[in-house]
């Protein structure tokens, strides 16, 4: 063997023993014999709890009833009573007009009543006096006709028409004295109407409140001129605004989404910032139409506020609880995957990767509520999902949450 040969073959055996201790022990080449790999994942167990729906809307308090109140008469302002920041009862004077010619209508009409009550004082005297003269001409009549029947020629045909003539006239007379009669009636009744609707008139002189309330704007002093709200809106001047401030309401847009969760009396949490204080209220009032524009339906929510410590203005946040369930089937929001309008979670059982599809109710920030497709205690993957696949061999770690009470926050 030549001297280069003999290099080449102890430099062929060196790499040969090199390769060999490369090698880790324990291992071959042949990667159908590798073990399976295994991943850790989070998950959390299907549990119950309690979980709410909410929507939470800020709004401006409005007083619940709110009126410019005006003369019912024209006249010049005599004195009014109440201003600014005055608080009224219902039926309360606020102020009085002064109308001078009032007064000599209601003297003009109970003289027309008067004089009327005298005509049927008349009238019923005529009517008896016409009732005694038929009577006495009834009578006349009724003896001359006796005789003419029993004695036919003593009584002359002539004396027996004249009496009866007589008769019927006086009856006519008595038809036209109760004519009069009712007539006279009619009178004092039309007499009498005026002059209530006069009394009516006259104490419209006085401006009283039309419900319970603090004065907050006024609008005319004594010695000005009134026109009566009545007669012409546009030219009639209002004496004071009142506003009815022991129930407050709240005018709330509710989304379309949580149109069908609402009904008449749910209850509603009221948060005022400025007074650092929450108040209960309830839906009170629903419009039942929802605005094209906005999507939304105007809902009006009533707030006590008996102590009026709630002033119309503030800004205050309306939170309705919309929908409870007080043990529902819920998993946290990092569990759901949605693709294309279907809703489903990683499951874990016997080690490995099931896909399972869900229908899912309430929604709130850290609860999902589950109403098909899950079993509670079932083992659900939380976090990253990315690189697991159904059917994947995994290694789960619990992680524990509190199953306290979950609440949706909507807008």
């Amino acid at each position: 063997m030549s001297k280069p040969s003999a290099c080449a073959f102890w430099a062929g055996v060196f790499l040969a023993i090199l390769s060999s201790c490369s090698r880790t022990p324990g291992t071959t080449g042949d990667a159908s014999t590798a073990s399976p790999r295994v991943n850790r994942v989070a998950v959390t167990a299907v549990q119950r709890s309690a979980i709410a729906s909410e929507v939470g809307i800020s709004a401006e308090f409005r007083p619940h009833q709110e009126v410019d109140v005006m003369a019912k008469v024209s006249g010049y302002l005599k004195t009014i009573h109440v201003d600014v920041g005055s608080r009224v009862a219902q039926g309360e004077v606020l102020a009085t007009l002064e109308i001078p010619e009032m007064d000599d209508d209601l003297v003009k009409i109970d003289a027309s009543i008067l004089k009327s009550q005298a005509d049927v004082l008349r009238a019923q005297q005529e009517v008896k006096r016409a009732e005694t003269a038929h009577e006495i001409a009834h009578l006349s009549y009724s003896r001359l006709a006796a005789v003419f029947e029993n004695k036919p020629g003593l009584v002359a045909q002539q004396e027996i028409d004249t009496a009866r003539n007589r008769d019927l006239l006086a009856e006519s007379q008595i038809a036209a004295a109760k004519s009069a009669l009712a007539s006279a009636e009619q009178a004092v009744k039309i007499h009498q109407a005026d002059a209530g609707r006069a009394r009516t008139l006259h104490n419209y002189t006085k401006v009283v409140a039309p419900f319970s309330g603090v004065v907050t704007k006024r609008f005319a002093d004594p010695g000005a001129m009134v026109q009566a709200g009545t007669s012409s809106h546009t030219q009639a001047l209002p004496l004071v605004r009142i506003a009815q401030v022991h129930t407050l309401r709240l005018i709330l847009p509710i989304p379309e989404s949580s149109v069908p969760s609402l009904r008449a009396g749910t209850p509603v949490e009221v948060e005022v910032e400025s007074l650092g204080r929450r108040f209960q209220g309830r839906v009170a009032r629903l419009t039942g139409q929802i605005a094209s524009a906005t999507r939304t339906m105007e809902t009006e929510v009533d707030v006590p506020n008996p102590q009026g410590v709630l002033v119309p203005g503030m800004f205050a946040k309306a939170t309705l609880r919309l929908e409870q369930q007080a043990a529902a089937l819920s998993v946290p929001p990092t569990a759901i995957d949605v693709d294309k309008d279907v809703v489903s979670v990683l499951v874990v059982k016997d080690g490995k990767i099931e896909r399972r599809v869900i229908q899912t109710g309430i929604e709130t920030a850290d609860r999902i509520q589950v109403r098909t497709g899950l079993r509670e205690g079932e083992l659900i993957v939380v976090g990253s999902r990315g690189q697991l696949k159904v059917g994947d061999l995994v290694e789960p770690k619990l992680l524990q949450e509190d199953p306290s009470v979950a609440t949706a926050k909507g807008s």
